[in-house]
């Protein structure tokens, strides 16, 4: 089986001292490819190294909504010049947050807008993070014009009443290991209502281990995901692996039309 953990974070201090394991891990598990996100500028270079070390690293670079305070005045065209760079990078971690205490929405949206604007600018997918901020990332993202080349929210944490209008949009939906947990009967639901042709699967790591795991997430973990998705979709992991392996791909521009 193939594997594509759409969204990761390996250049994270928790889990980047025993990356080389970690990835070691991930390979025998069957993982092939994995998203790492950049999430604000003093990682990017981390991501960018990771990328240029590992084959199966696909880099994203984008500032998170928790970093948008510490933006330097530079901090945009670091981001164009590293998306230069780096052709196959997707535009990402991006998004809105409205569960942050201390925020300044404008600027939330701003940052974002702007990162929007240049993945379309470049031609890239985006991934995107979004909670409890769905209104306002709908006024933003009214259109497919607006995210030409695509994109996901991921881990996916919104109704499954607004699935149909996200995929519209030309959005993926991306689940993670909370879709395991029991209790998460909004995720549970939300990922039965997604079509096959939107469907991805991730693990956050090293956050959001799935149920009955410990310690750190990691991509290897992207197994009990397909578990519990094939499960919930009554379908078999060979065709969900596949299948959500084969839509990653497509997103992120290594299968043409």
């Amino acid at each position: 089986m193939h594997f594509f953990d759409s969204h990761c974070h390996i250049q994270d201090h928790r889990i980047f001292p025993i990356h080389k394991a970690v990835l070691k891990r991930a390979a025998a598990a069957g993982i092939d490819k994995v998203l790492c996100c950049g999430t604000c500028e003093q990682d990017w270079e981390k991501v960018a190294a990771l990328a240029t070390d590992y084959e199966m690293i696909i880099p994203a670079f984008g500032v998170h909504p928790w970093f948008v305070r510490d933006l330097s005045g530079k901090w945009y065209d670091k981001l164009e010049n590293l998306l230069l760079k780096f052709p196959e990078a997707a535009v990402g971690e991006i998004g809105l947050d409205h569960l942050i205490k201390e925020r300044n929405d404008i600027e939330q949206l701003n940052v974002f807008s702007r990162q929007i604007e240049l993945a379309a600018k470049l031609k890239r997918p985006v991934s995107i993070h979004c909670r409890k901020a769905f209104g306002d990332f709908l006024k933003l993202i009214k259109h497919r014009s607006v995210i030409p080349c695509g994109g996901v929210v991921h881990s996916y944490s919104g109704s499954p009443e607004l699935v149909r209008k996200l995929q519209s949009l030309g959005l993926y939906l991306s689940f993670s290991g909370s879709v395991t947990y029991d209790k998460n009967s909004r995720a549970r639901l939300s990922v039965q209502a997604v079509y096959d042709n939107y469907l991805l699967i991730e693990t956050d790591s090293p956050d959001i281990l799935p149920s009955g795991y410990q310690g750190l997430n990691e991509p290897a973990n992207l197994t009990a995901i397909v578990n519990s998705i094939s499960f919930l979709r009554k379908s078999n992991p060979e065709h969900m692996a596949e299948k959500t392996y084969n839509n990653a791909m497509k997103l992120f521009n290594f299968y043409k039309d």
